[in-house]
């Protein structure tokens, strides 16, 4: 898809995931999908409309998300 999307969970990062971190796949994203690096102006509401709700999505899924074994991992 596009590579420059990386994962945002642990054990890939060694931290929580930031807001600014999941802003930055939801932009990637929506980009590689219109195909569109910015928009024209007639198309930026939809397309910022577009990356809040990818970015709300994938904060959504990274909170729902359970990793086994990460609990003893950090504890090692």
């Amino acid at each position: 898809m596009c590579r420059s999307i990386k994962t945002l969970r642990p054990p890939a990062m060694p931290e929580e995931a930031t807001e600014a971190d999941v802003r930055a796949a939801a932009l990637q994203y929506v980009r590689k999908v219109s195909g569109f690096r910015a928009p024209a102006a007639h198309n930026q509401e939809v397309f910022d409309r577009a990356v809040e709700a990818v970015a709300q999505a994938t904060a959504e899924l990274l909170d729902g998300l359970e990793v086994r074994g990460a609990a003893a991992r950090k504890a090692s």
